[in-house]
């Protein structure tokens, strides 16, 4: 005989309510309800270090066979964004405890004079799916939060199984994870990881943490978990397929800014702030709206791009400055102002028709004189004595467009003894080790016109140089 079960009134089953309710395990996250063009989205704010817990990238096949729908992480990428939360970190517990005058505010202040200061920091929302949500949300636990009749805001519980999967912002969540660690280690640890490894530039070679500095990277690590957060749109139950076409039009159909309004709006990179703040602030040179300079309605300025190359292989012996730190710029900068304040004695450098009065207003060869005053200034054979002939000396050189050493590889063997060029040879590199068509001179115009491939004429430029100047040669 079967038993009949009765209920009391009010009651449900047991497992009906395992499946409805809220585990102890589920998280809890305040979000706004949205359509994004029709589809029903979630707009919330999470703590960085819950979102790193609670999320995860599709960008390789799982062991469980999770679909891919990301590109492979740019490491590099990452590491960048991981220094700019950092550094957004420090800045945040530095405004927190402005009123603060002890021992610690002095640490806070000398840790951000390190990673460098600028007027603002903020990370962009991220975008991802909560593959497990349902077509618009139907297998999520929510409840809504109302004021004064009106809803507001819904609560949305996560169990385990609701991964939030990153759609745009691999890279940003991979630098959380990179600063979560960073802090973790040295909280743990109380050393710094290998300078190398390191997201802060520290200079210690025990990579011990002075008990202020750890107070600070704790004051850090805290805000991961409730202060700083970070914005979210939560796609919902999204399949494979969606999930891809998200990604591809989240990140081709935005346009990339321009390189020279980029350069233009960074303030926190500290050669584009010498730049900035010297250079353009001082007149060391005028900054073109352009991005070429036309030589017949030429005004004497340069491109912003143009002055960044040249600063970059003149304070960082590279071709950009990606890599440019407070630590290692500030101390380089009164050798770059010299190095400015030598070239704008050149004569004709910086006026109305700069171009074709010398040659020294062609970037390649402020580019070459960059370069070697680091060699003589910060390089491996660094000579003061060296450094000082160069500078006093580049007043004195014959910059102009009928200097025949800028035409020596157009001169027969003839006309090359003929203009007193014979021992220039010595310093020159080999004919068969590369490309020597470095420019040409216009026997209309009267020009010497250098040619586009810098990277290769630029140090054939700052041999004549030296060769002229009496300075070592590279090759020997």
């Amino acid at each position: 005989m079967e038993e009949t079960i009765v209920r009391q009134e009010g009651t449900r089953p047991l497992n009906e309510l395992i499946k409805r309710g809220a585990s102890t395990t589920d998280m809890q996250i305040k979000a706004f309800i949205s359509n994004n063009l029709g589809n029903n989205t979630l707009l919330a704010k999470v703590p960085m270090y819950d979102f790193y817990r609670i999320s995860d990238v599709a960008n390789e096949r799982s062991e469980n066979g999770e679909p891919v729908a990301q590109r492979k992480l740019d490491s590099k990428h990452a590491t960048d964004l991981a220094r700019y939360i950092l550094k957004g970190l420090l800045s945040t517990t530095v405004e927190i405890h402005k009123e603060d005058k002890g021992s610690i505010s002095i640490a806070r202040e000398r840790l951000q004079e390190t990673v460098g200061k600028q007027p603002y920091l903020s990370l962009q929302p991220l975008v991802a799916n909560l593959r497990t949500a349902g077509v618009g949300g139907e297998s999520l636990q929510a409840k809504t939060v109302e004021l004064d009749g009106e809803i507001i805001g819904m609560r949305v519980w996560l169990g385990q199984r609701d991964i939030l999967w990153v759609v745009d912002g691999q890279h940003r969540r991979k630098a959380i994870q990179m600063v979560i660690e960073f802090l973790e280690e040295v909280r743990l640890e109380q050393k710094y990881p290998p300078k190398k490894q390191s997201l802060f530039p520290h200079d210690r070679t025990d990579r011990t943490v002075p008990n202020d500095e750890l107070e600070v990277w704790m004051e850090c690590y805290e805000l991961t978990r409730g202060e700083c957060t970070v914005s979210l749109e939560i796609h919902l139950g999204l399949n494979i397929i969606e999930e891809r076409q998200l990604f591809h039009d989240l990140n081709n159909l935005a346009k990339k800014v321009e390189k020279s309004i980029a350069l233009e709006f960074d303030s926190s990179n500290p050669v584009n702030a010498f730049i900035k703040d010297t250079l353009i602030e001082e007149r060391f040179v005028q900054i073109s709206s352009k991005d070429k300079v036309d030589w017949t309605n030429d005004d004497g300025s340069f491109t912003r791009k143009d002055i960044v190359a040249v600063n970059a292989h003149l304070i960082l012996n590279k071709s950009n400055i990606n890599s440019a730190t407070p630590i290692l710029v500030k101390p380089r900068l009164g050798i770059a102002k010299r190095f400015w304040e030598a070239v704008n004695q050149i004569p004709g450098f910086g006026e109305e028709d700069a171009r074709a009065k010398t040659v020294a207003a062609q970037p390649v060869v402020l580019k070459a004189i960059a370069k070697l005053t680091y060699d003589f200034a910060f390089g491996r054979y660094s000579d003061e004595e060296l450094l000082n002939k160069l500078l006093d000396g580049i007043t004195d050189l014959d910059f102009s467009h009928d200097n025949f050493m800028w035409r020596y590889y157009q001169l027969s063997s003839e006309e090359v003894d003929e203009h007193g060029l014979t021992t220039l040879k010595s310093y020159l590199p080999d004919n068969s080790t590369g490309n020597r068509d470095i420019g040409n001179y216009d026997l209309e115009t009267g020009w010497m016109r250098f040619g586009s491939k810098h990277n290769d004429i630029f140090p054939i430029i700052g041999d004549m140089i030296r060769w002229k100047l009496d300075l070592p040669s590279r090759h020997k």
